[in-house]
């Protein structure tokens, strides 16, 4: 953009944020209007949602302490313009903090709101630039070495918390699916974590199709239960197998469930064979469901009042019916093995679904003790392979749990694939090196 033949770059206003809540410093010996010179006694919280951008900060402006919120603009008509001046939301703003104070502005009830300009720190934005144009596989490659490796890690048990809250938000909205039956949204989230990555929307669609409630009915038959998900599935309309006797029988008996209970099918081409070792086959995994299906009552409770990973594991290594010993897939016989979900497929279910609903129910219900319960299992859990953690890896950062890889995992997704520096902890020590400040 040009005025007058002149170049006029846009400012930043993540990076006033990010100034604000790192280098107080810069704050000091200015002055703010209509009043006098500002000391920035604390930064506040930063706030990422509606409302001022900071709360409960504390200034000193002329000798007077005051605590309150701070609102951050790259000009100061940015507040009329965001219709903060009619507001009462932004009454509490005891400061206004902008690059180009173009407006004497007022909050809602008429008061004006004492303003500071600072001067724009080009040098963060041009080391912001560097950083996030690079084609590293993470930006700050060059430097991510070179910083204290326990506060790295205090950074990612604040990532691997912050990843257990994005989950929630999943899980709040399969329970907000259920009509706020917590059993039944976790019965959908524990189909979509035996579908693995390949079958977890056909699983998923599976669960939806097929109400927990309808299965509870006909729970103690094993032979039932099966009928009906493998009915669900579509996998007993396959026309290229040979259908046996079990097929057959199971076909009869979900000709009979499906008109009772008034089910539908889901398409059967939405399964996944190809690429898949024998015993991820969805033919086997549904098995195993209808088992854990069987085996369980008031899964969700059970798994909230487990006390160590080992209740878990004893609860869901579970094997299929007798069908399954010779069988991966229908009309074809296998030899003979054991068919039990092995750990692995157990520390993803874990993982994967009763971790974040443990975490959110303890959100739900207030109950913090619940909350750490799902922190300390991931802390017992093995850490993932994966590229990720193998790529951190070679920058010495090494996940020795659960806990921590998904904390990197966390990392990679949500800040370096984002080009987030400027929200990151490790991210923020390298542009604060251009300020003489570094955090980490």
């Amino acid at each position: 953009m040009a005025i007058f033949g002149q170049k006029v770059r846009l400012m930043n206003e993540d990076i006033i944020h990010f100034v604000w809540k790192y280098n107080s410093a810069l704050f000091k010996g200015l002055k703010c209007y209509p009043m006098g010179e500002v000391e920035v006694i604390s930064h506040g919280e930063h706030n990422f949602d509606s409302g001022p951008d900071f709360f409960n900060a504390k200034v000193k402006i002329d000798n007077t302490i005051w605590v309150g919120n701070v609102e951050i603009h790259v000009k100061s008509s940015d507040w009329n313009k965001h219709k903060h001046n009619i507001d009462e939301a932004y009454n509490n703003v005891i400061l206004h903090v902008v690059a180009n104070n173009d407006l004497q502005v007022k909050n809602a009830k008429g008061d004006l709101v004492p303003t500071l300009e600072i001067p724009y720190p080009n040098e963060v934005e041009w080391e912001l630039q560097r950083l996030v144009a690079t084609e590293n596989w993470i930006p700050c490659a060059g430097e991510i070495k070179r910083i204290n490796p326990i506060n790295i890690r205090m950074w990612l048990s604040s990532l691997c918390v912050e990843r257990l809250e994005q989950k929630t938000l999943h899980v709040n909205s399969l329970v907000d699916e259920s009509k706020g039956n917590w059993e039944e949204a976790f019965y959908t989230s524990l189909a979509r974590s035996f579908g693995l990555k390949i079958n977890a929307l056909p699983f998923e669609l599976l669960a939806k199709a097929t109400p927990l409630k309808v299965l509870a009915k006909i729970k103690n038959s094993l032979f039932s239960i099966e009928s009906i998900l493998f009915g669900q599935a579509g996998m007993l309309e396959f026309s290229d197998i040979h259908a046996d006797d079990y097929m057959l029988a199971l076909k009869k008996e979900y000709a009979y469930q499906s008109e009772k209970f008034h089910l539908k099918p889901i398409p059967g081409h939405l399964w996944k064979f190809m690429r898949l070792r024998p015993s991820f086959f969805p033919t086997l995994r549904i098995a195993q469901f209808a088992k854990l299906i069987h085996n369980s009552t008031g899964l969700f409770s059970r798994c909230l009042e487990a006390k160590d990973m080992s209740e878990y594991r004893k609860l869901l290594r579970i094997g299929c019916s007798k069908y399954w010993d010779n069988h991966y897939t229908f009309g074809k016989v296998s030899s003979i093995s054991e068919k039990t979900l092995g750990d692995a497929s157990v520390q993803i279910i874990i993982l994967n679904t009763v971790v974040p609903f443990m975490f959110a129910y303890g959100i739900a219900r207030g109950n913090e003790a619940l909350k750490d319960k799902a922190l300390i299992f991931l802390e017992e859990l093995k850490p993932e392979v994966n590229s990720i953690i193998k790529g951190f890896s070679t920058y010495g950062l090494k996940a020795d749990s659960a806990f921590f890889s998904q904390a990197l995992v966390h990392l990679k997704s949500q800040y370096c694939d984002r080009r987030k520096c400027l929200f990151c902890q490790i991210g923020a020590n390298v542009l604060l090196k251009k300020m003489n400040k570094e955090i980490l």
